[in-house]
């Protein structure tokens, strides 16, 4: 199956987003819908924010299936996009490699915040997952990603994951998680751990200028990570979604908390080790550039193993 999507919104002038460009193919099935809760600090931009839940009109993606969205958020509009329900990867009769290419453009003063369900990884699957995101100067952005690695009592398939996210041009983020039997040490400790869901929250944000919010451990496998840009990412990693998400949501109030000028809360049993146990997960590569420089995080080379389901639609 081939199928492509074209979502696009434009300022109104009058303080409100109109939705320009809304184009669906199943198994992408766009759908406007009313406002969801909004997200801190940014309400007040949300206020008059176009709201859209992703809808699968069939299942998968299948082995073999091309999936592609396009997103285009205009100069001064806001979205918020959502996803119905949690989506679920499923090989198909031939072995073959489903895709799903999500490309993204953020204008300036635009905002957009989006929030898709977990991804399921169910046995025998072969996805890859590659998403682009363009961010003019003065964008804001926030993205959650979540996969679950089988479900209950099975293993996952392969699974390779791509985000690169670039700020005015140049490199702000590049993430690649690869997940699988040809994936070698994806479930040790430099990885996910033995965890089975995973996931990330990524926050730019002008406001913070060239100062944002300070690297550091939070409760549980949950870490606080600084990007030069300025902007933020929240890794973590849980035996189930639901904690997961419980996590993701509390470390992203915290993350507020320290914009606001407070200290989030951080348990005493927690080291500044625990940023690299936490980021094992979500990250097997991060690279952020300014000004020419170039930082790379690795996994830790020590064994960090903590040891410690859910189904979809």
């Amino acid at each position: 199956m081939r199928a492509r999507a074209h979502l696009a919104t434009e300022h109104t002038g009058n303080g409100r987003t109109r939705i320009s460009t809304h184009r669906s193919e199943a198994p992408l099935v766009l759908r406007s819908t009313l406002a969801a809760p909004r997200y801190p600090p940014w309400a007040p931009r949300l206020a008059g924010a176009a709201h859209v839940h992703l809808t699968a009109g069939a299942a998968g993606p299948i082995g073999g299936d091309h999936l592609s969205l396009r997103v285009d958020v205009g100069a001064g509009s806001a979205l918020v996009l959502q996803d119905v329900l949690s989506t679920l990867l499923l090989p198909g009769p031939r072995g073959e490699q489903s895709r799903t290419r999500v490309d993204i453009h953020v204008a300036a003063d635009a905002t957009l915040v989006w929030l898709p369900e977990p991804v399921i990884a169910a046995k025998d699957c072969n996805h890859r997952t590659d998403v682009h995101v363009e961010l003019d100067p003065g964008a804001r952005l926030l993205l959650r990603e979540e996969l679950l690695l089988g479900r209950h009592g099975e293993e996952p398939g392969a699974v390779d994951q791509i985000l690169r996210v670039r700020l005015g041009g140049r490199p702000l983020h590049h993430q690649h998680l690869a997940i699988g039997p040809e994936a070698t040490g994806w479930d040790g400790p430099a990885v996910t751990g033995g965890h089975r869901a995973i996931g990330s929250i990524l926050v730019t944000d002008p406001a913070w200028g060239d100062r944002p919010p300070p690297s550091r451990p939070l409760d549980g496998d949950v870490a606080l990570m600084a990007l030069t840009g300025p902007a933020a990412l929240i890794t973590a990693m849980r035996p189930d979604t639901l904690s997961l998400r419980r996590d993701l949501d509390t470390a992203l109030a915290a993350l507020h908390r320290v914009v606001d000028g407070a200290q989030p809360r951080v348990s005493a049993r927690r080291t500044p080790a625990a940023i690299s146990r936490s980021s094992r997960a979500s990250i097997t590569r991060v690279r952020t550039e300014a000004s020419g420089a170039v930082m790379s995080v690795s996994p830790p080379t020590e064994s960090l193993r903590d040891g410690s389901m859910e189904t979809p639609r």
